[in-house]
């Protein structure tokens, strides 16, 4: 099995390469999806979260104001470390299980693990390659106010609070640009995933008596 950590700044292009990566047949691991599943209602992380936030952060229907959440933790680096350390281990577990699930269905599976806080959680050295999806922060506030119609300062905010391109790029095994558009992004991943596959070949043949 080969383990890839895909990992980049908020609206850098992550999520264009990791579709394009399960699309060429990896299993993704997506750690904000194991994130919302963490603290579903019903779930121990829900109630920690209630109880270190307060019911301010749920909605009516009980379950998690995202929004609100939002707001408390992007503006206080203590909130926020709060918030990790209650959801961080338990997307960590789920991850294992989906990682396990797919070793098991297949031994020779490419599995992207990807992780928007890679860096921060200091899992840069528990991957065979780690792949950062990269683009300046200045180009990621435009974006973000642009596409996702957040103000400026909300938008700065949210770089703020990860990793500096700096740090990504130091860990990085492979930099995708993230610069371009979504043809060209897919076009990296592509070729990337054929040096992959390319290797697994080397390696099964090396293995074949």
């Amino acid at each position: 099995m080969q383990r890839i950590g895909l990992t980049g700044g908020i609206a850098a292009g992550k999520s264009v390469a990791a579709r394009r990566f399960a699309e060429r047949g990896a299993v993704v691991v997506d750690a904000d999806v194991l994130a919302r599943a963490a603290v579903e209602p019903g779930t121990p992380g829900l109630d920690a979260v209630v109880e270190a936030f307060g019911p301010e952060v749920l909605r009516e229907d009980g379950t998690l104001d995202r929004p609100a959440l939002a707001r408390v933790v992007f503006s206080d680096p203590d909130a926020r470390s709060r918030l990790d350390a209650i959801v961080h281990p338990a997307v960590r577990r789920l991850a294992a299980e989906r990682e396990a699930s797919a070793a098991a269905l297949d031994p020779g599976a490419v599995v992207v693990h990807d992780i928007p806080l890679l860096v921060e959680t200091g899992q840069a050295g528990d991957f065979h390659a780690v792949v950062v999806v990269h683009a300046p922060a200045v180009l990621r506030v435009e974006r973000l106010v642009r596409l996702r119609g957040m103000t400026r300062a909300d938008a700065e905010a949210r770089v703020a609070a990860q990793a500096r391109d700096e740090e990504r790029l130091a860990v990085a095994d492979v930099v995708l640009d993230g610069t371009g558009g979504d043809a060209d992004l897919r076009r990296q991943v592509d070729e990337l995933w054929e040096r992959v596959a390319a290797e697994q070949d080397a390696e099964r043949a090396a293995d074949t008596p």
